[in-house]
């Protein structure tokens, strides 16, 4: 069974920067699509980005494209979200999730981590 457990998150002034991790197991890494999301209060979730099973191509939200990376390392078999210039409207919980074969833009993940959440004061 897949497992995701993600950490980094915290509180952090606008213009500041933070990377998230997520610590995957349970199966092959290198197998998987992976993908961030977020959810803010009283917001559905929304996805943020998403990285191919190799990492070479990725995808991004609009919001964040120049200003978030999502990276990952298939030999300690975690991915990252490196957020930089964070913006007040940043501020979610975020969530990172896994799935077998191609990388998607929605919801469509089987697995998902617990989420951590990024605060981001002006």
């Amino acid at each position: 069974q897949v497992q995701l457990v993600e950490s980094g998150g915290g509180l952090v002034q606008a213009g500041g920067s933070l990377r998230l991790s997520c610590a995957f197991s349970g199966r092959t890494f290198s197998a998987y699509a992976v993908a961030w999301f977020r959810q803010a209060p009283a917001k559905e979730r929304e996805f943020v980005a998403a990285a191919t099973w190799s990492g070479v191509h990725t995808y991004y939200e609009d919001s964040v494209k120049g200003r978030f990376t999502i990276s990952r390392d298939n030999i300690k078999n975690t991915v990252y979200l490196q957020m930089n210039n964070l913006k007040p409207e940043d501020t979610a919980v975020y969530y990172c999730a896994a799935r077998y074969g191609s990388m998607a833009r929605d919801l469509s993940y089987a697995y998902w981590g617990q989420g951590t959440q990024v605060t981001v004061s002006s």
